[in-house]
């Protein structure tokens, strides 16, 4: 099996390729910007004309897009999270229009919620801003693409690698650079996030990619359980030994804010594939921590 793979240097897509390269019989082959790429490509200003005539070589029998962004300019959020996808879709469709699409969206699509009911992949989308919009838009390119394609919400993910951009990330360099006894200043801690390891969306997008007949459009990929931004300082903090003082009176995130409360009904993961998370919020983030003591070079 052929398993073309972009964004393999991001954070989810390191681990994705991990796993994938482990199903027995599989080819991984790697798409994106990094030197040795298989397939040299920057989904954010690929053609399809060009992109197709590549992906004919490559010919893959699934693709997994694990490619975004979630910083930088408005031309940078929409360029790589909806345009990208489209222009990927377009040249699926004319190049392999068998090969299983596995697309990786965010929970930043539904936006808001009532503070109080999991969110199911057919409940109301209201993106709070431009990230969130842009990754919609790429959700609904690859789901009206009439492709063999699902895309896997996933919610906050973390685990070893976490990027500085995420809070678990930017919080475990904080404590690393301040010592056990130092002092650490973060942003509000009270909203609520569901978080889930990074190993299990990568479990997920292998059940995503081998699941036989057709799945359903759109499936959540989280924990199932909302924990406080807090719990989750909180946990770091015990993984690092940190004794110091931590002030929630640094700049916090307007995106965060805008939305205070997110959990995910993983009831569709489980059934359509076969997927729930077997990793604990305690072990992501002692992972994480550990990860941040060897060399950038070796850390997963």
């Amino acid at each position: 099996m052929r398993i073309l793979v972009l964004g393999v240097t991001g954070f989810l897509g390191r681990h994705t390729a991990t796993s994938l390269r482990a199903l027995p019989g599989a080819q991984v082959l790697d798409a994106g910007r990094g030197p040795g790429a298989a397939l040299p490509v920057d989904l954010a200003t690929a053609d399809p004309g060009p992109l197709a005539a590549a992906l004919r070589t490559a010919a893959p029998d699934a693709v997994v897009n694990c490619a975004g962004a979630v910083g930088g300019s408005p031309m940078t959020l929409t360029a790589t999270n909806a345009r990208g996808p489209a222009a990927l879709c377009e040249a699926l469709r004319e190049a392999a229009p068998r090969a299983r699409l596995v697309h990786l969206g965010s929970a930043a699509e539904y936006g808001a919620t009532d503070g109080r009911t999991p969110l199911t992949e057919t409940g109301t989308t209201r993106p709070a801003g431009l990230y969130g919009a842009a990754k919609l838009a790429g959700t609904l390119a690859v789901t009206g693409s009439g492709l063999d394609a699902v895309v896997l919400r996933v919610f906050n993910p973390v685990g070893p690698g976490a990027p500085a951009a995420s809070l678990p990330g930017r919080l475990a360099a904080e404590l690393r650079r301040a010592g056990p006894d130092g002092r650490v200043r973060v942003g509000d801690l009270s909203t609520h996030r569901d978080f889930v390891d990074a190993r299990d969306v990568a479990e997920a997008v292998v059940r995503a990619v081998t699941a036989p007949g057709p799945l359903p459009p759109v499936v959540n990929i989280g924990s199932g359980t909302a924990r406080s931004a807090r719990e989750l300082a909180e946990e770091l903090i015990r993984a690092a030994g940190f004794r110091g003082r931590l002030d929630e009176d640094g700049d916090g995130s307007h995106r965060s804010a805008a939305v205070p409360w997110q959990q995910a009904d993983i009831t569709l993961a489980a059934r359509a594939l076969h997927w729930q998370p077997r990793r604990t919020l305690t072990e992501s983030l002692t992972d994480l921590w550990d990860g941040t003591a060897r060399p950038p070079e070796s850390a997963p």
